[in-house]
């Protein structure tokens, strides 16, 4: 589970394109979860050709961030119609933290029905990963129609009211390719324990209890003092942390890493677990802090600290984010 970290610094590239394609029109959004903080700032790439009319930047924005999570998440361009479509008819494009019954967000999804918390739904990279889960989960979804495939998803009370979308949808798409989103500056993180910035309540006191262990032991196997060992693992340290959120992870660095879900590199947030090692046999976790940093218990003879998350030969394998 430990491995000895070094010190030296690996520049981090925050953006990369996420689509090709034709550029956007006036689309320079802040994204906003369910707690008012940004998430994503998505901006044009390169000179704007592409336009929608009649929508907002806010919409647009959304359209942007839906478009960016399937690509990432490698669904084909049809699903990226048939997302947009459903948020069209659920939202207007637009994040709402309102709707029927408890439904909320982009998509109007619900949490009694299992579609995440308040907090998670009107997330929009969340709802949209949500959404798309949903979708490619469906058999042959790619040969049904835009309306059929995304009432597979929303079982809406209104089975046919997709369609009418399907064009505009289209559109959105073409128009909207070519934006390239980052974590914006307020959810980057300091890095700094003593000044504490994360996207939601859960990171936060995962990353308050992670620094508070600082100058503790390594101890193999270890669970900390609340568990009657003088120090923590590596994987003992973020399941201990986590656990002060009310959120369960494996025990081990491996099954934690397996357990996922995976983060691009250029999304990463304060929170997030960060993994080394091949995935067959991941050997140590750290948890990120922002600003390049992590708080892990490193190895044999070395205490809880903060450190680099990545170093030349370092053997990153990615990050995952703990489902909150």
């Amino acid at each position: 589970m430990g491995s000895k970290l070094g010190a030296a610094v690996a520049a981090v590239v925050l953006v990369i394109p996420l689509l090709i394609g034709a550029g956007v029109a006036g689309i320079v959004s802040s994204l906003s979860g369910g707690n008012g903080a940004s998430s994503l700032i998505c901006t044009p790439d390169g000179t704007p050709t592409g336009t929608v009319p009649g929508l907002t930047a806010e919409q647009m924005g959304n359209a942007a961030t839906i478009v960016a999570i399937g690509k990432q998440m490698n669904v084909p361009e049809p699903g990226w119609v048939v997302a947009i479509a459903a948020a069209m008819q659920e939202s207007k494009l637009r994040n709402l933290h309102y709707g029927d019954r408890d439904s909320l967000g982009l998509f109007q999804q619900r949490p009694s029905m299992g579609w995440g918390s308040p907090q998670q739904i009107t997330t929009p990279t969340y709802a949209a990963t949500k959404f798309f889960e949903r979708l490619t989960a469906t058999p042959n979804w790619q040969a049904m129609s835009v309306n059929n495939a995304a009432q597979t998803v929303q079982g809406s009370g209104f089975p046919h009211a997709y369609a009418q979308h399907e064009d505009k949808a289209r559109a959105i798409v073409a128009a909207v390719s070519g934006v390239r989103c980052q974590p914006s500056p307020a959810m980057a993180g300091t890095g700094d324990c003593d000044n504490i910035q994360a996207p939601n309540a859960a990171a936060m006191t995962a990353i308050n209890y992670a620094c508070g262990q600082r100058g503790l032991p390594y101890v193999w196997g270890g669970n900390g003092p609340l568990n009657g060992d003088s120090g923590f693992d590596c994987s003992g340290l973020t399941k201990a942390a986590y656990n002060a959120a009310n959120i369960s992870l494996p025990r081990t660095a491996h099954t934690q890493y397996h357990a996922g879900p995976r983060v691009p590199d250029e999304q990463l947030l304060p929170g997030d677990l960060v993994f080394y090692g091949p995935p067959s046999k991941i050997r140590h976790v750290g948890l990120y802090i922002g600003n390049g940093k992590m708080v892990n218990a490193p190895d044999f003879g070395q205490v809880v600290r903060i450190d680099d998350y990545r170093h030349p030969g370092d053997n990153y394998a990615g990050a995952t984010r703990p489902e909150r």
